[in-house]
């Protein structure tokens, strides 16, 4: 018999694949196996008929066209034709970018590639709260502003960026405004329309999809907006995105998108209420810090900081017990404090000493409890 494995608590870096989303893919590799491009024969028409499905069931939970959906690999690839593609089309009427020092590297590293090709860009600050200012945002937009991308739930601190007003602005400004919702959609209510979005970046593995397919998407009207691709090939997603396209991912995408679209509010008002509880068990430890706002975030997402202890000690304590990370995946690896808790304000020992738990669908009371006593013990521990 195989020993007990942790209590997953690390959802917003990657999620199982639903067993629902499993059976709706299982097909498309072996019976509907047709590239979805070739139109002369029934093989072709089975796995176009997935795509175009998914591709309905991706847009109608963002309030979008269909035809406004192109698939990627995934939200990085998504981020980079967003802000490489808008640069590279709209360069001619001006070079300025606005960002938020707390996005994802999927959009800093696009950005800072950018400014080495003479793009001037401005990363806007947060409170102590994680939030940005609606008024530094109108102070930086500039005659020659092209494009604004701020993200629209945090993958570190779970902060939820007021985007309706950020589309109001921009649309005022005749800017195109880009929202990285790798970890928004499905957890958050999301429209493109009523929000003023222009681009919007997804992913399928933070939701119960599988991982290596995201896709973006892209308004086609009030205002048409340009994106160069990134990509050149055999002309697949209108241009924008060659590549064969990947049918068993893109089907994934669309169960995994219906099933969390389905259960939001459920889930919502389940997971909310179980972060809540857990972080009555942590709020009773001297010295912890929560990070972000405390209600304007993702109902699974739960990030604080703790005095006195290394991080990476007591996470290495824990292992056995709750598999956990103290920050962004994309940057697990990396020793540097995340930008993320310093662009709080937090000092460099408080921002190595970050937890964060990302609750999932299955997570249960009787494991929220376990995880607050075992984190809870390690911390005395470590102090002592």
């Amino acid at each position: 018999m195989s020993p007990q494995r942790p209590i997953y608590l690390d959802c917003n870096a990657t999620t199982p694949v639903d067993t629902q989303v499993l059976a709706a893919m299982l097909p498309f590799f072996t019976d509907y196996f047709g590239n979805p491009s070739s139109l002369n024969h029934a093989y072709g028409w089975e796995a176009e008929a997935g795509v175009k499905r998914a591709r309905e069931i991706v847009a109608a939970a963002i309030n979008a066209d269909p035809v406004e959906i192109v698939f990627t690999s995934g939200a990085t690839e998504a981020n980079n034709l967003a802000i490489k593609g808008v640069a590279e089309a709209y360069m001619a009427g001006g070079k300025h970018i606005i960002t938020v020092q707390t996005e994802h590297s999927a959009v800093l590293d696009p950005c800072r590639y950018l400014e080495s090709l003479g793009f001037s860009v401005t990363y806007l600050p947060v409170g102590a709260d994680g939030l940005i200012s609606l008024s530094q945002l109108a102070q930086a937009f500039r005659p020659d502003t092209i494009l604004v991308s701020v993200m629209a739930a945090n993958n570190e601190i779970g902060v939820l960026q007021p985007i309706s007003e950020i589309g109001q602005m921009c649309r005022d400004r005749q800017v195109i405004f880009h929202t990285d919702a790798a970890q928004a959609l499905g957890k958050v209510p999301l429209d493109v329309q009523a929000m003023k979005i222009d681009l919007l970046s997804m992913t399928a593995h933070k939701l119960y999809g599988p991982k290596g397919i995201g896709a973006l998407y892209v308004r086609r009207r009030n205002p048409r907006v340009q994106v160069a691709p990134q990509l050149h090939g055999g002309g697949q997603e209108r241009g924008l995105r060659s590549g064969t396209l990947y049918t068993p991912q893109i089907v994934g995408l669309g169960e995994a998108v219906k099933l969390a679209v389905e259960e939001r509010a459920d889930m919502a008002e389940k997971l909310g209420g179980l972060r809540d509880r857990l972080w009555h068990h942590l709020s009773g430890l001297s010295g912890i810090y929560l990070n972000g706002h405390p209600t304007q975030r993702l109902p699974n997402n739960l990030n604080v900081s703790i005095e006195g202890i290394n991080g990476a000690d007591l996470l290495s304590q824990l292992r056995s017990e709750v598999a956990l990370s103290s920050g962004s995946a994309c940057s697990s690896a990396n020793p540097a404090p995340s930008h993320v808790i310093k662009a709080l304000g937090r000092s460099d020992q408080l921002a190595r000493a970050t937890l964060r738990f990302g609750l999932g669908r299955s997570t249960s009371a009787a494991e929220i409890d376990q995880v607050g006593k075992a984190v809870s013990e390690g911390v005395r521990s470590l102090r002592s």
